[in-house]
């Protein structure tokens, strides 16, 4: 849905950044309400992504109801399966994650994300990967290792847990372009509506199910509510101004994320580990400048 006109109003643009910064809002709410319930609740990570979901498909009727399960018609139902189970995984290993690392790392290591996708479009869809992109590729992930610190005696395998995710996350979003050129946006859309939450049942019956109350229940509601929320504002926002203008406000995240850890847990990143952040964030704009002029150029 992302719209890449050249000419658009001054007020729209400061509506569509509006909405994309709402959205970066509503996800680092999103997060801390995750982490609450995984890491200060102790609520099995498996079964906390199911629920986060499950609640998030129930406000998501609507949309099915008016796009109907016809949708699903294809002649790629493999990849549509592979695609969502992938991202489902991700999923897992995001909520996961959150039970074991700060916010600010967890959303510092999955913004390595960009960084999956390049690789994996030279390496599955042959496409040409330029010097500048390799580099950028490669000053994301010392800005990974940075944060990391494999070396240190206070590393944690967990601390990969957001990396594994990102990668989980680039190979769906792979198949996710691939899929674009040859289905509706309400295919896609509907098929992962439809399977995510089947998916998320089974990783967590297969790690023992547990059934939110009380709480825990009030909090897995609110989650699913944001998710809706956080992707309609999304959807909001690329409909209302160019991606070219309103992408760079998506990498807000990172400090939102960062003020909300610090005002609920306390967390924030120090010394060094900034570099690490910054190291990341500064890759990604570079690798997102870089394609907005690629087809800048070529429209």
């Amino acid at each position: 849905m992302n719209q890449t006109s050249p000419t658009f109003s001054a007020p729209r643009a400061m509506v569509g950044a509006a909405w994309m910064i709402a959205a970066g809002i509503a996800f680092s709410i999103l997060n801390v309400i995750t982490q609450w319930l995984t890491m200060t609740l102790a609520f099995p990570s498996a079964s906390a992504a199911f629920w986060q979901y499950a609640f998030a498909l129930l406000f998501s009727l609507p949309f099915l109801r008016r796009v109907g399960l016809g949708a699903m018609r294809t002649r790629y139902a493999w990849r549509h399966i592979v695609r969502v189970a992938l991202a489902a995984f991700g999923v897992t290993t995001w909520v996961a994650g959150l039970a074991s690392v700060p916010i600010w790392q967890a959303i510092a290591l999955v913004m390595t994300s960009p960084f999956f996708i390049i690789m994996g479009a030279r390496i599955f869809l042959g496409e040409y990967i330029g010097p500048a992109r390799w580099a950028a590729t490669a000053t994301g992930f010392l800005g990974a290792m940075i944060i990391l610190q494999p070396w240190s005696d206070s590393f944690s395998w967990a601390a990969l847990l957001p990396i594994l995710s990102a990668l989980l996350w680039g190979a769906s979003s792979l198949i996710t372009k691939s899929l674009t050129g040859v289905e509706r946006p309400e295919t896609i859309t509907v098929w992962l509506l439809a399977l995510l939450t089947p998916i998320n049942g089974g990783l967590a019956v297969a790690a023992g199910f547990s059934i939110p109350s009380g709480m825990t229940l009030v909090l897995f509601v609110a989650a699913g509510l944001l998710t809706v929320m956080a992707q309609y504002f999304l959807t909001l926002a690329y409909s209302t101004a160019d991606a070219a203008y309103i992408q760079p406000f998506d990498d807000l995240k990172l400090p939102l994320n960062v003020v909300a850890g610090w005002l609920v847990f306390g967390y924030a990143p120090t010394g060094y580990l900034w570099l690490g952040a910054i190291l990341i964030l500064g890759a990604s704009l570079f690798i997102m400048r870089n394609e907005m002029k690629k087809e800048r150029g070529a429209a």
